[in-house]
């Protein structure tokens, strides 16, 4: 059985290099993935939570990405979650699996086949794997890589799976531990919060920052996470309140 609580600072990368930090936060277990991503030849990963079936959104069932923004835009916009043979296989199988676009296209019943693969390619991902994962308590998501390389082998979807199971267990504690902690902001958390206090919008302060614009709104999610607040304004007069920003 695979120990997820063991010190993962000495397993090494295909290309050889080594982890050196232990993994604390969730930017820790997105810097890993970046190297993992980096390391198999993929452009970028997603952490997804898995949609039931009253979700329009990908973007909002996105906990980590390194993926585009314009491709979570476009996938949206398009209204491609509903029909997605990726999305129905996800809810009813743990197995990891490939996926093609063009392939998958075929298989859409919702006539948005060219789409789905216009989508895909604009971004260069036409090609990738999906890796069932689950917490402690259950709870269950799906690390994707997405890119234009070859199909993964058998022996890099076993290493592949092996990271995806280990870092999702971390990044559930760490989410875990984050809620049992209200007011431990990060530095780039309170940042946020003081642009979005002086009225930045997303896109402004993703700028200011030199972010990307899902990174600028994975720390406001998870200020507002942290804070136990219903929306942006009210972590914002939470914040304020606490001391945290002025």
């Amino acid at each position: 059985m695979m120990d997820f609580n063991a010190d993962i600072t000495s397993l090494v990368l295909p290309d050889g290099r080594s982890i050196n930090d232990a993994i604390g936060n969730e930017d820790d277990v997105k810097r890993v993935l970046d190297q993992i991503s980096d390391a198999f030849g993929f452009r970028g990963f997603m952490v997804l939570a898995i949609p039931d079936s009253g979700c329009h959104s990908l973007a909002a069932q996105a906990l980590l990405t390194s993926w585009p923004m314009e491709f979570l835009r476009r996938y949206d916009s398009a209204g491609l979650i509903e029909g997605s043979p990726v999305i129905q296989r996800l809810r009813r199988s743990t197995i990891p699996f490939t996926y093609d676009a063009h392939l998958l296209a075929r298989r859409r019943v919702d006539g948005k086949g060219e789409a789905a693969i216009s989508v895909f390619e604009a971004a260069g991902m036409p090609r990738g794997l999906y890796l069932p994962v689950h917490d402690a308590k259950g709870g269950r998501a799906a690390i994707a890589f997405g890119g234009d390389r070859e199909v993964v082998s058998s022996d890099e979807m076993q290493a592949l799976n092996f990271w995806a199971g280990l870092l999702y267990s971390r990044l559930s504690e760490v989410r875990t531990h984050d809620r049992r902690r209200p007011g431990s902001l990060s530095r780039r958390e309170i940042e946020c919060l003081r642009w979005a206090a002086a009225g930045k919008t997303t896109v402004e302060m993703a700028r200011i920052m030199a972010l990307s614009e899902y990174t600028v709104n994975h720390y406001l999610n998870r200020a507002t996470r942290k804070l136990d607040s219903v929306n942006r304004v009210q972590t914002v007069a939470k914040a304020m309140r606490a001391g945290l920003i002025n």
